[in-house]
Parts: C-alpha cells; sequence; structure tokens
C-alpha cells in the first residue's frame, strides 16, 4: 500500500493522532512496537500562526518516527492554508486535515466533524491545503453528523477530488463522540466504491488483534488506526501485527511491561518536566490493562495517580506483583 510515494508494508497498523496522548514521546514507543505510521495530536491553525509556544512545540518531529504526520484543524481555508505551509517547513510525511474530532470547543465553533454540517467550507478547506503545500494531504473524519446524514460514502469521493492522497475514516458519527460501537459498514462501502482510488484506512474500536484481522479481511480497507487502545498499552501494535503476520512474537512479562511504562514516564518528562510529564502519563496509568484484575488494587491505583515525582510513582509501580 501507498500513500503518495510512502510505501507500506501489508496490512499497516497506523496510530491515530489523539489530543493530549501522542506526543513525541508516546509516538515513539508506539514506533518501537511496530506502529507503521504515526500522527501528531491535532494543531489548531489559528494558534498555530499565531505562534503560540505550545502550539509550535507540537510541530517537533524526530527522524526516527518517520513515516509521521502532523494534523491540522481550523475552520477557514485561508488559515488552514497559512498553517499547512508552516506545518510542511517541520517536514512531516505527510500533511493531515482534522475534520472528525467531535469535542463541543472544536466541532461546535465549525471546525473537526463540525464541518460535516458545511461540506462545500470542508471541501474548499481541503482543497486551500492541497493547494498551498507540496506535502501529501490526507483527510481524518467521521461517517456523518449524526444517524440521518451519514454522508461519507459521497464525501469521500468529493474529498478525493480536491487531491488528497488518503482517507481515514472514523466508524462513528460525530453526534455518538465516543459511544457505542464503531459501525464498518460504510468504510467497507466507501473502499468497495470502484470511483475510489485513494488509501481507505479504518478507525474505530480496533482493539484486539482478532479485529484488526477482520477489519482487513471483512471491510478491505487498506489499513487500520488504533486509538484509544493504546493508551497505556503501546505494545499493542506487536500484538496485532505479529497476528496478522502470523508469526510468534513471546508474550510480554507483566514485570516487561512495567518497564515500558517507566521508561515512557521517563522520556515523558524529558519532553515536557518532571511535573507536567507525570500529568500527561496519568492518563496512560488510568487506562493502562496490566494492573485490571489485582486484588485490592484500588488504593494503590490512587497512590499511583496522585505521585508527584518520579521516585514516588516508580516505588508504587515497582510494588505491584501479580
Amino acid at each position: 500500500m501507498k500513500i503518495a510515494n510512502i510505501e507500506f508494508p501489508q496490512n499497516p497498523v497506523f496510530l491515530a493522532p489523539m489530543e493530549d496522548v501522542t506526543n513525541p514521546a508516546f509516538r515513539m514507543l508506539c514506533k518501537r512496537f511496530g506502529a507503521d505510521m504515526v500522527y501528531t495530536e491535532f494543531i489548531s491553525c489559528d494558534a498555530l500562526i499565531r505562534d503560540i509556544p505550545r502550539t509550535l512545540q507540537k510541530l517537533t518531529i524526530n527522524e526516527a518516527e518517520r513515516p509521521v504526520a502532523i494534523q491540522i484543524y481550523g475552520r477557514e481555508p485561508g488559515p488552514m492554508a497559512d498553517a499547512a505551509r508552516m506545518a510542511e517547513s517541520a517536514h512531516p510525511d505527510i500533511i493531515d486535515i482534522n475534520f472528525g474530532c467531535p469535542v463541543k470547543k472544536v466541532a461546535g465553533k465549525g471546525a473537526g466533524a463540525g464541518l460535516l454540517r458545511d461540506v462545500p467550507k470542508m471541501l474548499e478547506i481541503t482543497r486551500a491545503v492541497v493547494n498551498a503545500v507540496k506535502t501529501p494531504v490526507t483527510v481524518k473524519t467521521r461517517l456523518g453528523w449524526d444517524e440521518n446524514n451519514k454522508i461519507i460514502v459521497d464525501l469521500a469521493e468529493q474529498l478525493q477530488d480536491c487531491g488528497i492522497q488518503a482517507l481515514a475514516i472514523h466508524g462513528r458519527t460525530r453526534s455518538q463522540m465516543y459511544k457505542g460501537e464503531a459501525d464498518w459498514t460504510l468504510i467497507g462501502e466507501v473502499k468497495n466504491n470502484q470511483r475510489m482510488h485513494i488509501p481507505i484506512i479504518g478507525n474505530g474500536d480496533v482493539t484486539t488483534p482478532e479485529r484488526a484481522r477482520e477489519c482487513f479481511d471483512r471491510y478491505g480497507v487498506d489499513a487500520i488506526m488504533v486509538g484509544r487502545a493504546s493508551i497505556g498499552c503501546p505494545w499493542i501494535f506487536q500484538e496485532i501485527k505479529s497476528f496478522l503476520n502470523g508469526t510468534e512474537t513471546a508474550p510480554l512479562t507483566f514485570e516487561e511491561k512495567k518497564e515500558i511504562i517507566k521508561g515512557h514516564v521517563l522520556s515523558t518528562i524529558d519532553w515536557l518536566d518532571e511535573r507536567r510529564g507525570i500529568l500527561h502519563v496519568r492518563r496512560h496509568l488510568a487506562a493502562t490493562p496490566i494492573f485490571k484484575g489485582i486484588p485490592n488494587f484500588k488504593d494503590t491505583r490512587i497512590a499511583m495517580l496522585r505521585a508527584e515525582t518520579k521516585e514516588e510513582l516508580f516505588r508504587i509501580i515497582d510494588g505491584v506483583s501479580l
């Protein structure tokens, strides 16, 4: 499978872009475990063109994480084109447009999934970004605004006509947010549309190797994205890739997984600082499956999520056993 001139192995598995999750430390960790492409957190075009320091920091990418996509979002063609040019200066492999974020502060202001209610403007933004840069442009979106407006099959053709090089589809509507089950039937319909010639990437509820295989086999997608299932569990990419490729990889032990979590803490602290790094990693600590099922773990979990220094946090983690 290829996106523009970027070649991927058979059945590629991508790390989905996630706000406050896919920073460089986590992207590198997922890359280590086999993610075939990673995405930055989404970046506000308005904040980017205003040179907001925290937003500019999101443009940082490392050679070792390639191929890497920088994802931007906004509600007007001009600022989005300007932001795309700024993103291009960071030399990503792909510039991705977010037309899928469902949260109120984004969609409610006419950006992200909010543009599913204004397709002409969505297409105008897409054309503006494609024309502004030489870097391949892709789009990530949803099935539609709500159950009565699942427009993705026709929309996919229109986005393709704007010049994008690939389309990622989350199998939910905006109104669903992240609730319910992702519906892959329309993703499959887009992929099987003979008028579509760009790669189609499926996203939504890919939580196990078996589900990953089903998504490829049943719906024919060119690639899949793993999002929330990777939080606190970056080794999911290794598990999926091994299953898809038919190779036997020894499962990680509990102690090995603890060391991976600790390494993530350290790399995040290096990226930010100790206070902010530990705050950032708490989301991963809360979500990681490695501590689930341990008897009488509630108090330990609370202490772990309240720890304020790496020494305190590591002492708690090291004290946990099965």
